[in-house]
């Protein structure tokens, strides 16, 4: 058995979190400046509450950060001289990804999510990249949460394979979302979906789930739409698509119940 800590469980973080609950792990997380649906969802998962970040990192042997892009940075800072096994599974560019191993005294591993929050088999994997890969995916043997070792690709490997995935997936939702969007400015929408319907009946089902997805999530997405065109811009690629895909993620708020009963956070933005 391992003691793991979970920094700022989101809906993704308790997720994996309950995985490693259920593998026999002792799986910790800190309250302190968390809002009331982080602890519903860490308590939920079989998480300890430890209070601080600072009695997080003194217990964990391995850490994992799974949050917004934009935090990422920050939380990894928030360590205060942690040396155990940082597991930065966040939706980051490699560039940033390198930046936040230097910026901490952990062992770094990069980590990147491909799937939706693991409460069954099959559906979602965790690619791992780094010195120490082979002991996180260790952790996860057995468990809803498919971990894989990537063998090329440097220490983060990771973090690209997920960039490179989400610049579709996601960048061609943002696309979908803008010619709807101009569509509909230009008075052509419902000649526009009765072509679809004709010639390319799979839009529409896609078209609603990228609506459906951005007012749930996109408020997440303009971040890592950034980190995909950074990682573009550093591989030679025109990064333009991504940076217009942070533009359309951008119109979408926040939900209500996301901002609802959330406190102030002295250590870390993070959601």
């Amino acid at each position: 058995m391992s003691r793991v800590g979970v920094l700022h469980p989101g809906a993704m973080g308790a997720a994996v979190g309950a995985c490693l609950v259920d593998a026999g792990h002792e799986v910790l997380w800190a309250s302190a400046g968390r809002s009331s649906q982080t602890a519903a969802r860490a308590e939920a998962g079989g998480l300890t509450d430890v209070a601080s970040v600072d009695e997080l990192a003194a217990r964990s042997e391995v850490l994992l950060s799974i949050c917004p892009p934009d935090a990422a940075l920050d939380v990894a800072r928030s360590l205060r001289g942690y040396r155990g096994v940082l597991v930065d599974a966040n939706a980051i560019a490699p560039a940033t990804a390198a930046r936040i191993a230097a910026a901490t005294e952990a062992r770094y591993v990069d980590g990147g999510i491909i799937g939706p929050p693991p409460t069954e088999p099959g559906t979602t994997r965790l690619y791992l990249s780094g010195d120490e890969a082979e002991r996180v995916a260790a952790l996860f043997a057995s468990t809803r949460l498919d971990a894989r070792l990537l063998p090329a690709g440097g220490a983060t490997a990771a973090s690209a394979l997920k960039m490179a995935y989400a610049a579709w997936t996601k960048g061609s939702a943002a696309l979908l979302l803008a010619v709807e969007q101009a569509a509909a400015t230009l008075d052509v929408a419902a000649v526009l979906h009765e072509e679809w319907g004709l010639s390319q009946p799979a839009l529409e089902q896609r078209s609603h789930a990228a609506r459906a997805a951005a007012v749930e999530k996109g408020w997440r997405w303009t971040g890592e739409m950034r980190e995909i065109a950074a990682t573009m811009r550093a591989a030679g690629v025109p990064d333009g698509f991504h940076a217009a895909a942070a533009d359309v993620f951008d119109g979408f708020p926040r939900p209500a119940r996301e901002r609802e009963g959330r406190r102030p956070r002295p250590q870390t933005p993070n959601g």
